[in-house]
């Protein structure tokens, strides 16, 4: 091998493996140090032919999304069961993976890899995943699931399929089986940490709280800069530049967007210096609502080179769009024609080459 790389340039053997399927890059990260550094480069991942920023489901069907140069659409293959007959309950994407909740339980896939679990649980509703390491992951990371119903919060354990009790009722220090008021089940994974918004019953203030793995309980964290002016504000929390928070915020009434980021890296542990500051703002005329009146659901977004806001939402007829702006104007709009179906479920997906934990992973069968 080393003979053959000497006569290659690095940036050829990037462009040639930039062709490869995803699904075959996994094993040429062990080839050499130098290819495991490409394989793991986000910018390579990003210049990936395959590589995509959103994804959409409908009955029966998931679809990526891809935007440079140009938007393009395409229909992912993936081992759901119950997808054929229903569209999900919820798709969210939670660190690497991509999570899909239907009836009977929930799906958690590695879209890029075509690699799914599938976790059987008819009483529950899935809410996240995460990990024990809080600094680091690797093959051996435990990684568990938290679901929740009317009689409370339990936490799955994949790779044992153990099943876990969160406790008595909540104290005042906000633990317990009945957990916050989640503004969205869409959760932010950090350094082994979940994150949601989560509305006060005291006040008109959004908070973000975290779901510690280690100690299993949930805490509040952090007030967020601003409250809702209306139950149809959109409000999405991701993260930004990796190990940082953004929240994206319109008000219905005036449509405004705002771009909300923290200062510096965020510490999971004490979020009492957590100091917010305001990225971007939008005010442009006749925009559109994120959240339609007809079907409320929260717009997904990204931040691309800290320069333009990538936004994608369904308008008040159910169709799709992918919204891009930048300086307080808006620089392109481009209705998702080849979704059909109407309000399609969207979220911002990144890929990756984190495989989707063993544990159940081949043992997937359809339950419904």
């Amino acid at each position: 091998m080393a003979a053959h790389e000497d006569q290659l340039p690095w940036e050829l053997i990037e462009e040639i493996l930039s062709r490869v399927s995803p699904k075959y890059l996994v094993p040429f990260r062990v080839v050499c140090k130098r290819w495991k550094a490409i394989l793991d480069d986000k910018t390579f991942i990003n210049n990936h032919k395959e590589t995509f920023r959103f994804i959409l489901a409908t009955k029966s069907k998931i679809y990526s999304v891809s935007m440079d140069p140009k938007i393009l659409v395409r229909e992912l293959s993936l081992d759901i069961p119950g997808l054929e007959a229903q569209k999900p309950k919820k798709l969210v994407s939670c660190d690497e993976f991509l999570i899909c909740s239907m009836d009977k339980g929930a799906a958690v896939c590695n879209p890029w890899l075509k690699q799914t679990t599938w976790i059987s649980e008819p009483s529950f509703r899935f809410y996240g995943i995460g990990h024990r390491d809080s600094n680091n992951r690797s093959e051996e990371s435990v990684y568990k699931t938290i679901w929740n119903s009317t009689t409370g919060w339990k936490i799955h354990d994949l790779a044992s399929g153990t099943w876990i009790d969160m406790g008595s009722e909540s104290s005042d220090s906000n633990q317990g089986k009945k957990g916050p008021k989640m503004h969205s089940t869409s959760g932010v994974f950090l350094n082994g940490t979940l994150f949601w918004i989560v509305t006060s019953d005291e006040t008109a203030f959004l908070y973000c709280i975290l779901l510690d793995f280690p100690t299993e309980g949930f805490y509040l964290y952090c007030e967020l800069p601003f409250g809702m002016s209306h139950a149809l504000d959109a409000l999405v929390l991701r993260l930004f530049n990796g190990d940082r928070f953004s929240v994206l915020k319109q008000c219905y009434v005036t449509k405004k967007i705002e771009i909300w980021v923290t200062k510096n890296k965020v510490n999971v542990e004490d979020g009492r210096d957590v100091v917010w500051m305001n990225f971007m703002t939008f005010s442009i005329p006749n925009f559109p609502g994120l959240v339609p009146f007809a079907y409320p659901q929260q717009p997904s977004y990204f931040i691309h080179k800290n320069e333009r806001l990538v936004v994608c939402f369904c308008d008040e007829s159910g169709k799709a769009w992918i919204y891009v702006m930048a300086e307080n104007k808006l620089i392109d709009k481009v209705k998702i024609e080849s979704v059909v179906d109407p309000w399609p479920l969207h979220c911002t997906y990144f890929p990756n080459l984190v495989s989707v934990p063993q544990g159940l992973r081949d043992e997937v069968k359809s339950e419904v």
